[in-house]
């Protein structure tokens, strides 16, 4: 648990300083694709030869691809949609997504996801009522792609983790993880690139933080305290960056926002989260409901 808030700390000021500094001003595959290279440099010279077994190896750069590489695809695209505030809370949504990967995994498919998927919807549509304009329902969906592949990644890799040697040196291979990351970001940014690069010390040095320490740094201590948490505590640990990151950005960079409707649409969003969990552990009880 340690991990997780630890990596919850260093993450929330990561929301502002992409929205502020960075989205719009260079573009997001370049973005991507430079954090990604950064992180990979920080973990490559780890890697051990007696630990890269090539299933374990096309394993763990799937995992990087899903959960780094397309989740920063579209974790960018949402800056230009939405404001900092509206993407934090829309992550809202990740543990649902969390819960369904284990469904997934087990084979079955609760219903009442459905249920309380709309009632957060009506909760992002309550934030901008008086301006829900097509980027914004747009930037909600987009959201929630990156939410679903972040969700997918560390589900997969707690769960590859859990087959594996107790022996084995998690450091050792996790560079394979942002290999596959960076196969994704290099198809994302030759394909959709375009040529507006970092004009200041500051972007450049943003994106050095970002690349070594929130992405090199935070992405191995989080999928690391992965493993050593129970499904359920990983689940709130996906929420609990929320108020942290608005916090930051509140205090610091957006003192203007209107309070209010963040508070009441994210009070629909919490709603139906707390729904989700009482609903999700009532038919627990009474054993897997199929599809």
């Amino acid at each position: 648990m340690y991990y997780l808030v630890g990596v919850t700390l260093l993450w929330a000021f990561s929301f502002s300083l992409i929205g502020v500094y960075l989205a719009g001003q260079v573009d997001a595959y370049f973005s991507v694709l430079t954090r990604i290279i950064l992180a990979s440099l920080v973990f490559l010279p780890f890697l051990r030869k007696q630990w890269l077994k090539p299933g374990l190896m096309l394993k763990l750069m799937g995992v990087g691809a899903v959960q780094l590489g397309m989740m920063y695809v579209f974790y960018y695209q949402s800056f230009l949609l939405l404001t900092v505030p509206e993407v934090l809370v829309f992550t809202i949504f990740t543990p649902i997504y969390v819960t369904l990967a284990y469904d997934l995994l087990a084979g079955r498919f609760s219903p009442i996801y459905l249920l309380t998927a709309g009632l957060a919807v009506l909760g992002a549509a309550v934030m901008r009522y008086d301006n829900l304009t097509q980027d914004y329902v747009l930037g909600f969906f987009v959201v929630q792609a990156a939410n679903l592949c972040f969700a997918l990644g560390q589900v997969g890799y707690k769960v590859i983790m859990q087959r594996e040697s107790e022996q084995l040196p998690q450091h050792a291979v996790f560079g394979c993880f942002y290999l596959g990351a960076l196969v994704v970001a290099l198809v994302a940014w030759g394909v959709m690139g375009q040529p507006k690069y970092p004009e200041s010390g500051l972007q450049w040095g943003i994106l050095l933080w970002l690349g070594i320490v929130a992405s090199g740094v935070g992405y191995f201590l989080w999928n690391k305290g992965a493993t050593l948490v129970n499904a359920g505590a990983l689940a709130i640990m996906n929420n609990a960056l929320i108020p942290a990151g608005i916090l930051v950005n509140l205090l610091i960079w957006n003192r203007n926002a209107d309070i209010l409707k963040l508070c009441l649409g994210g009070s629909f969003i919490l709603i139906a989260l707390l729904l989700n969990e009482y609903l999700a552990k009532r038919f627990e009880r009474r054993g897997p409901v199929e599809a």
